[in-house]
């Protein structure tokens, strides 16, 4: 999520300038539809996710009630990944990617979750094939992570798709999503690298992962998921101890915002890490399965989306995004409701669970609005 605008192309990952023109890559209003099909997904899913929790929502999210999890990381996250990874390469073929992947979520909501999955797994293919390619022009740490976060979606799709149960899908798909993002956050780190220490130690977390998630996929549901969560809190505490957000959270405006929402959902990562670990991880049943998905997937990953929109719309659809003050009160209502609802799940209050989970959705909402507001006010500051 950390693709940067440049003047006649885009900056792909590893620095290098590619011009649409030159590449074949596609102009920003043809990328639209592609990134509406992933907000379509997001508006489905989460209203699934409501309905799960016994809101009454509209007829199509109330019946994709069981997509919860694949509308949300597949069908959104998914979407916007690989549209953002395929504007950085700039090659049409990329593009398959977020097209796969946001047709897949049309299918399922369809009722061919079948095929829905097997286009997941063509959308996470595409966009492995280019992430390898990215890694084998430029081996960094950073590029090795991403094209290993894009390897994890793909094996939950493939585990999904073979008919495995969801569960044993989900951590493949969580570690995707975590892995994407610190890949990214690695890559900015180059204005402030690892020490080789530091970069050990990530080598080593990377690989209690990736043992955590082979032995949750090869024996009883479960049986990984701890090894993994400690990976998890390990990376929370090694992105916090990095990053360059430590600094610039000094700073004011846009810089300072950005801060916030990283250092925010480093803390989410934290807790969703230690929930798991504690709780005895994301396999139906376990107490703490809500709030460790939820600490991870909303208190972590949107805070980070939340962080990087002024960067990704700029990128992806060349509109700006000027920064406004408004923007702290999405990020503000996402954590508080997040805490009510980890808060809910900690007391077995239902109640509380369910008012949680629908300020989640209203933090959502409030986000996108304002996103679009600002975009809105830029466009009319231009033509002053």
């Amino acid at each position: 999520m950390s693709t940067e605008a440049t003047t006649g192309g885009v900056r792909a990952h590893g620095g290098q300038s590619v011009s649409e023109d030159a590449t074949g890559g596609l102009r920003p209003r043809w990328r639209l539809p592609l990134l509406m099909l992933a907000f379509v997904a997001l508006f489905v899913g989460t209203g699934a996710g409501l309905a799960r929790l016994g809101w009454r929502v509209p007829e199509l999210a109330a019946g994709a009630a069981g997509l919860h999890g694949p509308l949300m990381i597949c069908g959104f996250f998914g979407t916007v990944i690989a549209l953002e990874r395929a504007v950085a390469i700039g090659r049409r073929w990329a593009y398959a990617g977020p097209l796969a992947a946001g047709c897949g979520a049309f299918a399922a909501l369809a009722g061919a979750t079948a095929a829905g999955a097997w286009l997941f797994v063509a959308g996470s293919a595409v966009l492995l094939a280019g992430s390898a390619d990215i890694w084998r022009r430029q081996q960094a740490m950073f590029t090795f992570t991403l094209a290993f976060g894009a390897t994890c979606w793909t094996v939950g799709c493939l585990l999904w798709a073979n008919g495995f149960e969801l569960s044993r899908a989900v951590p493949w798909w969580l570690a995707f999503l975590v892995l994407t993002i610190a890949g990214e956050r690695l890559e900015l780190s180059r204005f402030l690298p690892p020490s080789p220490i530091a970069r050990r130690i990530f080598a080593a977390l990377l690989s209690i992962v990736t043992i955590g998630l082979v032995l949750g996929s090869l024996l009883p549901p479960g049986a990984g998921d701890r090894l993994f969560a400690a990976g998890l809190l390990g990376l929370a505490g090694w992105l916090l101890k990095q990053d360059i957000a430590r600094r610039t959270v000094r700073g004011t405006g846009l810089t300072r915002y950005i801060a916030v929402c990283l250092l925010s959902g480093y803390a989410w990562l934290a807790v969703g890490g230690a929930v798991a670990l504690l709780g005895g991880g994301f396999d139906p049943g376990n107490p703490g399965r809500d709030a460790a998905l939820h600490a991870l997937a909303l208190g972590f990953v949107f805070s980070m989306v939340f962080g990087h929109a002024p960067i990704i719309f700029p990128a992806v659809l060349r509109v700006a995004v000027p920064y406004q003050t408004w923007f702290y009160l999405p990020l503000a209502l996402l954590h508080a409701s997040l805490a009510l609802r980890l808060l809910g799940d900690a007391t077995a209050s239902f109640e509380l669970t369910r008012a949680g989970a629908l300020a989640n959705g209203a933090a959502l909402l409030a986000f996108l609005l304002g996103t679009a507001a600002a975009v809105l006010r830029g466009k009319f500051a231009l033509r002053r």
